[in-house]
């Protein structure tokens, strides 16, 4: 029988899972709904960023240098021929990733802070984003969305390959931002886990302002509502499916570097996380920002209970939830298009 105390401490440890859900579950519909890309090397993003931070405290060059570089070149090449403003193509394909590893190989050595060690490690991986647009999406921006889940699920395995390549088997945890506790109640709350539930607080508020009250949000809004009518009013859907990229790289990186030090990371780890905030995302249509961030929570809360009541088998527990989803969504559409028939 689980007591009140045990139950307050599995609700705090959902709560916190299910933040980081919720942020890559965001990450997932905002990529979705502009670009019609399940996002699933979100994964990816989240171990190496959390890889490149647990590193950075060895004082060793970030071995995700050779990676963002290779990428950086192989995009360049990917679109040289066909870009319209090769400068452009130039300075975010191979000046930026090139200023960022000379940074980085030039103060990595250093004794460096954990906010400096965070936002290099951000740094280094979020561009990765935006060059895996470039590289494998954008090129089949006009396919149907089967066969870029089939791109997706390959860019997933060759990135983990990568990983493998780059970090190694052995898994690692960075260091803690903060040592402080804080008592409330029953519960002593680490700080990290404070951190966590901040940035996934800023994050959203940032996002809904970011649409709201920007352009830049505006022509995001705009394509996500209607790819063509973007086009006719002179947003350009590729550069708009490039911000979806880079805000998800942005998000994906910062919640790797914010879990590195809550857990162990592997290099194929962030793959399971992934995978939580997309049954989140799908709960939520992906569509609904608000639903998947809730039903992000509801995913932690379940996997932390489970882990307490089954832990061989929470991981089935979790990927179950999706099941009556489905079922609920498919008995709808089958209720419409009925309703639809006898209208006839």
């Amino acid at each position: 029988m689980i007591d009140f105390d045990t139950a307050l401490a599995l609700l705090q440890d959902g709560v916190v899972n299910g933040a980081v859900y919720g942020l890559l579950a965001l990450a997932l519909v905002l990529v979705f709904a502009i670009t019609r890309v399940i996002l699933i090397p979100v994964g990816e993003l989240v171990s190496f960023a959390a890889l490149t931070y647990a590193g950075l405290d060895n004082a060793t060059t970030p071995a995700a240098l050779l990676l963002l570089a290779g990428l950086g070149i192989a995009a360049f090449l990917r679109s040289v021929w066909t870009a319209r403003d090769r400068v452009a193509l130039a300075v975010e394909t191979l000046l930026l990733p090139a200023v960022i590893c000379i940074v980085a190989w030039q103060i990595a050595p250093l004794h460096l802070h954990v906010a400096v060690k965070a936002a290099l490690s951000v740094a280094i991986v979020a561009p990765m984003a935006p060059l895996l647009y470039r590289l494998a999406f954008r090129p089949l921006a006009t396919a149907s969305v089967l066969v870029l889940l089939m791109a997706a699920v390959g860019v997933h395995l060759a990135l983990t390959g990568l990983g493998l390549l780059t970090f190694g088997p052995e898994g690692a945890r960075g260091t803690a931002f903060s040592e402080d506790m804080f008592e409330a109640g029953p519960l002593f709350i680490p700080s990290q886990t404070m951190f966590v539930l901040g940035f996934a607080a800023l994050a959203i508020a940032g996002l809904w302002a970011f649409f709201r009250f920007t352009l830049s949000g505006a022509a995001l809004r705009a394509t996500a509502i209607s790819r063509r009518g973007a086009i006719l009013v002179g947003i350009a859907p590729e550069q708009s499916g490039l911000r979806a990229f880079w805000l998800a790289g942005l998000i994906a990186s910062a919640s790797g570097v914010l879990i590195s030090p809550l857990t162990t990371i592997y290099y194929d780890g962030g793959f399971l996380i992934g995978l939580k905030g997309f049954v989140a995302a799908i709960i939520g249509g992906l569509a609904s920002y608000p639903i998947a961030a809730a039903a992000a929570i509801v995913v932690g809360v379940v996997e932390s209970f489970s882990a307490f009541w089954a832990s061989s088998f929470k991981e089935v527990i979790v990927f179950t939830v999706i099941i009556p989803v489905l079922l609920f969504r498919s008995l709808g559409r089958s209720r419409s298009h009925h309703a639809e028939g006898e209208g006839e």
